[in-house]
Order: C-alpha cells, then sequence, then structure tokens
C-alpha cells in the first residue's frame, strides 16, 4: 500500500507522536521507518489525497511536534512513496545528504518575509525623480504628446519600477542577511517586491526581529512587510 511522507527525522529523535493522526478523510495511524541513523513518519496514503484544511492541518501538526522536539526535515505536503520498503531504501540512498540537512537545521526557524510598496506612491517618486517621466506625462496631460509617447513613458516606468524594486529587496535581504544562517530567495507574486526565507538559528532570532522591524520602520508608511514565523523549514530541505 502506497505510504504518506511527512518528515525525516535523526534517530536519536524522541518521536513523540502518540497523540497525533495522520491524513486522510478516516485519519490514518502514523508509524515510524527506521534506516541506519535515520527516521521516516509516514501513514498509510489516502487512495484520493486533496489538499483540504483537514489534511494540510494534520500534516502540519506533525511538523509542528517534531521541530519541538529537535531537527527535523519537513517534507512537503502530498509526497508520498510506493511502500515502507522503498521510503527505508531513500534514507539509505541519500542518508548522507539528510544527515547533513538535520545537522544544517539544528535549532533553526524559518521566517518567511514579503514586502510591497503602494503603487501610486511609487508611480509619484519617479515621476519627481525621473526628469524624462515627468516631461513624458506632462507631454500627454497637455495633450502634446506623440503618438508614441505613453508607450514609451510606460516602458519607462516599467523599468524604473523594476530598478527600484530590484535594489530594495536587495537592500532588505543585505540588512537581515547577517542573522540568517542561509537565505531563499522565490519569485514574487502580485503587488510584492520581494519574497524570501530566512533560516534563523535560535540564538539570532531577537536581533533578526529587531532588524525587520528597523527596516520597516525605515521604509516608511508607503511599504507594508509581512513577516510569516515560526515556519517548519521547508525552503531548506
Amino acid at each position: 500500500m502506497a505510504v504518506y511522507i511527512y518528515s525525516i527525522t535523526g534517530k536519536q529523535h524522541p518521536l513523540r507522536l502518540d497523540d497525533l493522526h495522520g491524513v486522510g478523510e478516516t485519519p490514518a495511524d502514523l508509524r515510524v521507518v527506521k534506516a541506519g541513523l535515520l527516521c521516516a513518519v509516514v501513514s498509510d496514503a489516502p487512495e484520493d489525497l486533496r489538499p483540504k484544511r483537514r489534511d494540510i492541518n494534520a500534516h502540519q501538526a506533525v511538523q509542528e511536534r517534531l521541530m519541538a522536539d529537535g531537527a527535523v526535515l519537513p517534507l512537503r505536503f502530498g509526497l508520498m512513496a510506493a511502500d515502507d520498503e522503498a521510503v527505508q531504501a531513500a534514507l539509505e540512498e541519500r542518508a548522507e545528504e539528510y544527515a547533513e540537512r538535520l545537522r544544517v537545521l539544528e535549532g533553526c526557524t524559518e521566517y518567511h518575509l514579503k514586502a510591497s510598496q503602494n503603487e501610486d506612491a511609487l508611480l509619484r517618486e519617479i515621476l519627481q525623480e525621473s526628469t524624462t517621466a515627468r516631461q513624458l506625462n506632462e507631454a500627454i496631460r497637455a495633450g502634446t504628446a506623440g503618438p508614441d509617447t505613453p508607450v514609451q513613458l510606460g516602458e519607462l516606468v516599467a523599468h524604473e519600477v523594476q530598478t527600484r524594486q530590484d535594489a530594495l529587496a536587495a537592500g532588505v535581504i543585505e540588512a537581515l542577511r547577517p542573522f540568517a544562517r542561509e537565505f531563499d530567495s522565490s519569485t514574487p507574486t502580485g503587488s510584492d517586491f520581494l519574497s524570501v526565507s530566512f533560516l534563523v538559528t535560535e540564538d539570532h532570532e531577537e536581533g533578526f526581529l529587531t532588524t525587520e522591524l528597523s527596516v520597516a520602520n525605515q521604509l516608511g508608511d508607503d511599504f507594508e512587510l509581512r513577516l510569516s514565523a515560526p515556519l517548519p523549514p521547508y525552503s531548506f530541505v
């Protein structure tokens, strides 16, 4: 029978799972597959698994319990294998890699930061600081612009937005990077210009949070920084 895989830990982990259950309409019992110095927390896999709130919460509860007691490699929702033997074989094949990641993640938490800027404020800033953009905009408003002027202005503004926000994102990361063991940037979505995860050790959490607040205050009211934490370190597995 197919098995659902939640996490990988070292064999020394206490694995307190007695009052937890797995995914599925009928919650599955959790069990441990062992291979050498590693363990995988698994359960029987439902036949038709979907990312329902019930199952996502069950998956997350396992990660949070394990994280409270030691290092864990939290696996993404939905990962399955053919059977326990396949899980054991994967642990044996990648034992050195998994052991190294567990060492890196020991005592760490993931902090995920997203940032956006008020679009109207950004446009005002560009028109104030870019002479070319301001002249093109004034020509359009006065009715003296050529037919290609709106396109020129649009391209210029798009370039300015990208350049400025790339610089802002780099600056935020640079300010927070000294407090993180690792960081991982992902492509921002929507109006965000920053989406980045930091792997932060317990002894650097206070410095990280203080600096993040300082950065937010320096950027001002036209910016919104959204910090999600503590999170299982999915981005660093």
